[in-house]
């Protein structure tokens, strides 16, 4: 039988909206779009690489919760609200998905508020960062 793990952090945002930080359905698991908001202080920084950081500590709290970690990340979605952070909040993302390598798509859209300068959308499979893992490049 199916098992379905919805997980919840206590966000205002996820009561208003109905939905869930993460979706578990077996081993995949799906996180919702997560913006740098401390849930601690309810506070997100101004300072783009901050927001950055706190975004992936958000990611990594709930993944934490459906016993995965962010090696096990198979697909990334990144929004970024300013081009010019692209530089940026993409060193952050490599250096966090460094040797993990998911998929990934960068866009830069306008995001639900402008308070918000980066957002992050994961895929991930529990159990891909103790697989084995073979690399192919094509083209050169």
């Amino acid at each position: 039988m199916t098992q379905i793990t919805k997980v919840k952090t206590g966000s205002k945002f996820e009561e208003r909206g109905s939905y869930s930080r993460i979706v578990a359905v077996d081993n995949w698991i799906f996180v919702s779009n997560t913006a740098g908001r401390d849930p601690r202080s309810n506070e997100i920084p101004d300072d783009v690489t901050e927001q950055t950081l706190q975004v992936f500590a958000n990611i990594e709290m709930a993944l934490a919760a459906v016993d995965a970690t962010l090696s096990d990340v198979v697909f990334s979605r990144v929004y970024i609200q300013d081009p010019k952070d692209v530089a940026s909040v993409m060193e952050i993302i490599g250096a966090k998905f460094r040797g993990i390598n998911p998929a990934t798509t960068v866009t830069c859209p306008p995001l639900g508020s402008t308070v918000y300068k980066v957002e992050l959308e994961v895929t991930a499979w529990r159990g891909a960062g103790k697989a084995e893992v073979e690399e192919i490049t094509v083209g050169s």
